[in-house]
């Protein structure tokens, strides 16, 4: 195997108010090799990867390329030293079209300075045909899925003729069929001698196509090994400095009355006589593959989107959701699946964004409360294990792990019922998944009922008492705990079985 050394980081440090981020970092990448990066949220992989992007700068340290020293003012030169990202988190303009998201950076211009866009139409065109994308050029981003809009984002890094080519999270939003093509993606650029860095905390993906793994933690090295030489007890177990036993901490619990019920719920063309409960005390999965309709039914029921037709009881009691004010009014609240475009407000602190939800609480007679605010916040935090530097710190600077739990906190200062968590562990490392699972099972613990949508079969068998399965719009199977397994779920979910024939 190539031994020759690609890019290499040395002595890299990096801190932020209150944080050190990283800390004498050495971190090197063979040429033609996947390295995986693994670490729990906030250990600094991504941090060390905007660092080789030109997004930030370094406090001291240098970087290599071809073991010669660079020196990377922005993402432009990253560009143009060989080097491209793919960010974990899609920081797209959803107004914006698949031709100009393809070409952002690199729009072709004649010597007037205009854009030639029926170049950008035709190259659009070609490149859309030879990586089988069925895409409009004019398409606006705004209608595709997280799905299809990380797709996009892969192929586009892979097409600008990279020699490194960093993938944070890659396959966090896309399908198992889109995932298999990624992996070939990648087989065929070894084979032309590009070298990926592959962040994932899926670690069978890591462990599928890594040739050498680096563990972070707190933001240093822990270890550094060839991917054949370890295992995933022993990564999992340097990432959080522990040994887990038991991933997913799933309770026991006396289920009491139905809480939710919903009956023959239809949306335009979205999905059709829905029927579901959930009890009080339970933990209720959705499965299904992309565009089988589990979202577009969480959301209709939170009041996102319209319902054509059928009834929602809470509580033994019909209630008409009209919109998510309605929604929370009735003790039902949904984390959505994108927390960058419908959870989080980047610019404002992560104190804004939990509070935002119950400002009642904080604003009364004329006055608000700052001091109650802090120690309401601050109690959330503690209970969740947020970590952040201060409560005062943009939420945009946190990792996806702390960004998700600050977003549970927003929703739990309402004191919720029902509460809808749609993709809740995406992008998110073991250590962050499991704290939300023993969230999960405390709230339930506590009456609450939880409704949980995730395309992780693993985690929906850990933690639920039943899961229904959707396939194109409708509801195609219903599993007990004990009929639990990924074959069953995936029969219902490709349609290639009845609901008596399952199990």
């Amino acid at each position: 195997m190539n031994e020759q050394i690609k890019l290499r980081v040395s002595q890299i440090e990096k801190s932020f108010p209150g944080v050190k981020a990283l800390d004498k970092i050495d971190f090197s990448v063979r040429k033609g090799t996947v390295h995986a990066l693994c670490g729990e949220n906030g250990a600094g992989k991504s941090t060390l990867m905007k660092i080789i992007n030109g997004i930030y700068k370094p406090d001291a340290g240098q970087i290599f390329l071809d073991e010669k020293p660079v020196k990377i003012k922005d993402p432009i030169q990253a560009r143009s030293l060989g080097i491209a990202m793919i960010a974990q988190e899609l920081n797209y303009v959803p107004e914006m079209s698949v031709q100009e998201n393809l070409f952002l950076g690199r729009l072709p211009v004649n010597s007037m300075g205009k854009v030639k866009w029926r170049e950008v139409r035709e190259k659009t065109l070609q490149f859309l045909k030879e990586q089988g994308l069925a895409y409009k050029p004019e398409q606006k981003l705004k209608t595709l899925t997280v799905s299809d809009i990380q797709m996009l984002e892969i192929i586009k890094a892979i097409s600008n003729d990279a020699q490194v080519i960093v993938m944070d999270e890659p396959t966090s939003a896309i399908t198992n069929k889109e995932v298999d093509l990624l992996f070939e993606k990648i087989a065929g650029l070894k084979e032309k001698g590009v070298s990926i860095i592959y962040i994932s905390h899926k670690l069978d993906e890591v462990f599928q196509i890594a040739d050498d793994i680096t563990v972070f933690r707190d933001g240093m090295v822990v270890k550094s090994m060839r991917a054949t030489d370890t295992n995933i007890d022993e990564v999992i177990s340097l990432m959080v400095g522990r040994k887990m036993d038991n991933v997913y901490p799933k309770q026991e619990i006396k289920l009491g009355e139905t809480l939710l019920e919903v009956k023959n719920l239809c949306s335009h063309q979205l999905f059709e006589d829905v029927n579901f409960y959930v009890k009080r005390g339970e933990i209720v999965g959705f499965a299904g593959l992309v565009g089988a309709g589990r979202t577009e039914v969480m959301r209709s029921l939170f009041g996102l989107d319209k319902i054509s037709s059928g009834e929602v009881y809470i509580a033994g009691k019909k209630v008409n959701l009209k919109n998510v004010k309605d929604s929370i009014k009735n003790g039902m609240i949904m984390l959505s699946e994108d927390r960058r475009r419908f959870g989080i407000i980047p610019v404002r602190s992560v104190m804004e964004n939990t509070s935002i939800s119950g400002l009642e609480q904080f604003i009364y007679g004329g006055y608000a409360h700052k001091h109650k605010e802090k120690k309401v916040v601050g109690e959330y935090f503690s209970k969740m294990n947020v970590k952040t530097p201060t409560l005062e710190t943009k939420i945009q600077s946190l990792s996806g792990g702390n960004q998700q739990k600050v977003l549970l906190a927003k929703w739990m200062l309402k004191n919720p019922d029902i509460l809808i968590l749609d993709e809740p562990t995406r992008g998110i490392d073991v250590g962050a998944k499991f704290e939300i699972y023993k969230l999960m099972s405390e709230m339930t613990a506590s009456g609450k009922a939880v409704i949980m949508v995730s395309s992780e079969l693993p985690e929906l068998i850990g933690m639920c008492d039943r899961i229904y399965v959707m396939c194109q719009g409708r509801i195609s199977g219903e599993l007990k705990r004990e009929e639990f397994s990924q074959e069953a779920i995936m029969k219902f979910a490709t349609g290639t079985v009845e609901m008596e024939d399952a199990i």
